[in-house]
């Protein structure tokens, strides 16, 4: 760390004395010593993207869990004899703990080692995956446990990780690596999916699923220690570390920083419609797709273990195609609509719900007459929602100053998922048991009643458009006042600075990625 001192003279450090150490002027009497800012960071290039490779790799990882047990959930649903609420249920517990463990991750990811938290948050997740395998069939409470501490394991990846890669690349090198990490949700997804169902028709258990997961992460868990670093800060921007007690502002000071961001509130509102309709589809749909092949006469009713899967790796190898496309198709047209219109990167997201909606509509009304045309409007869906996965990310890390983006991305999260996807699955399998409830017991009830539970999403990606509509109002502000923040202020405004007597620059380098 280098000490932050008074401007030299006109002449440079010449006119200053030099003390006993080698150093000039007041920082050779010490005068000095009570604020100071980071030395030159940085890191060479090749690096930084051998890191990105890790985390998109780990990030991977983290998605096919989420979506590993949907993969296989009428195994799972046979296996505890569990209904269509409490298997909404299991989700809803999974995304609740990681809601609760966010917060958390995101105060210590500010004011700690963020790749101390990384390797821990891996090994939990991938220790209870591994012990939920083993769990026998008449404790289907331990199983709702262990997925929920699953959840809190990733929650520390989902809300760290960004704000690592916003410290080791700037402008469109950020843009690029964003677009591949986000790729990772929809293509981790899908490999969920695939990965569940593929190992349970092989081995003919599902248990085995969960028991491949945590070698996987073993190797995560290795890269990660070796090959990425713990960039300072706002590193990239060259804003570098703060002094502890001196500008590090408290957590209820960045909260009421963030609430003040109205760009940041109304993405964060729009990214929590997201997913509450993907967590939705996520969950339910390749049960949902079974169930249309079922009515159609292309499949036999499930009634033992395992069920088929074919539905599972159909709609896995869906996501996965989607995923990608949708990815790089939503961040090259930001990027290159930011070069025209400011405000692109809301306004693609914003487009892209509101031509979602009658989508997933049809997708959901055609499934009892045409199969195929389900499955297309499904996909084209799907395709439209991932366009916003990496701009949503830009987003953040272009309104929010470096110093609380940690904070930001697990409020983000947890507003996202306590009012996304930590309810809607539970939501729509409890609509869908209620219906069947009143109508006759047959297959074609039971898919008919999930399919209207269904429709409660399209209104949802409706009123997602319209607040990333709101969230174009405010962006350019926003992120003015963030290019004008002062390095090294924190979330201290320049009155704040002038009140504790501190230089309005820090001098910082970092190579330019």
């Amino acid at each position: 760390m280098s000490a932050v001192c008074p401007s030299p003279g006109p002449q440079g450090p010449q006119d200053q004395s030099m003390g006993p150490d080698g150093h000039f002027g007041a920082l050779a009497s010490g005068q000095c010593s009570l604020v100071s800012s980071p030395s030159p960071w940085s890191l060479p290039r090749w690096r930084a993207y051998v890191a990105a490779v890790v985390l998109c790799y780990i990030n991977l990882l983290n998605y096919m869990n989420w979506f590993i047990i949907a993969g296989m959930l009428p195994d799972i649903q046979k296996s505890f004899h569990i209904s269509d609420s409490d298997a909404g249920l299991l989700q809803t517990v999974f995304i609740s703990c990681l809601l609760g463990s966010a917060p958390v991750f995101g105060y210590l990811g500010d004011r700690h080692s963020r790749k101390a938290m990384l390797c821990f948050g891996i090994l939990l997740w991938s220790g209870a995956g591994l012990s939920s395998s083993f769990i026998p069939t008449e404790y289907s409470w331990l199983f709702f446990l262990s997925r929920g501490a699953v959840g809190a394991g990733l929650a520390s990846y989902s809300t760290i990780t960004p704000t690592v890669l916003g410290d080791l690349f700037v402008q469109d090198h950020r843009t690029h690596i964003l677009t591949i990490f986000y790729i990772s949700i929809p293509v981790g997804s899908g490999l969920g999916y695939v990965l569940g169902s593929a190992v349970s028709e092989l081995t003919g258990s599902w248990r085995w699923a969960l028991r491949i997961m945590p070698c996987l992460e073993a190797v995560a868990l290795i890269l990660l220690i070796l090959l990425v670093p713990d960039p300072p800060r706002g590193a990239a921007e060259g804003q570098g570390e703060v002094v502890a007690g001196v500008l590090r502002s408290s957590w209820c000071e960045d909260i009421r920083y963030l609430g003040r961001n109205w760009s940041f509130v109304w993405s964060t509102l729009g990214v929590t419609a997201m997913t509450f309709v993907t967590g939705a589809l996520g969950f339910w749909a390749p049960k949902f797709l079974f169930e249309a092949r079922v009515v159609h006469g292309l499949q036999l009713p499930c009634f033992q273990d395992p069920c088929g899967s074919q539905d599972s790796l159909i709609f896995g190898v869906l996501t996965v195609m989607t995923g990608i496309i949708g990815v790089v198709l939503g961040a090259e047209t930001s990027r290159r609509y930011k070069k025209v219109n400011p405000r692109a990167e809301p306004l693609v997201c914003a487009c892209s719900l509101l031509v979602a909606a009658p989508c997933l509509y049809l997708a959901l009304v055609l499934a009892p007459t045409t199969l195929l045309g389900s499955y297309v409007f499904l996909g084209i869906g799907e395709l439209l929602l991932s366009c916003n996965w990496a701009v949503v990310a830009d987003i953040l890390l272009s309104v929010v100053i470096p110093r609380c983006r940690g904070t930001a991305e697990a409020v983000q999260i947890t507003v996202g998922h306590i009012l996304g996807d930590a309810g809607s699955p539970y939501l729509i399998g409890l609509i869908s048991s209620a219906l069947q409830a009143t109508r006759p017991d047959s297959y074609l009830q039971c898919f008919l009643s999930l399919q209207q539970s269904f429709l409660c999403c399209v209104f949802t990606i409706v009123l997602g458009g319209g607040c990333f509509l709101l969230t174009a109002l405010y962006l350019e502000g926003d992120q003015a006042q963030v290019q004008a923040q002062q390095p090294g202020t924190g979330t201290l405004d320049n009155k704040d600075t002038e009140s504790h007597g501190l230089p309005s620059k820090a001098s910082t380098s970092t190579e330019d990625l």
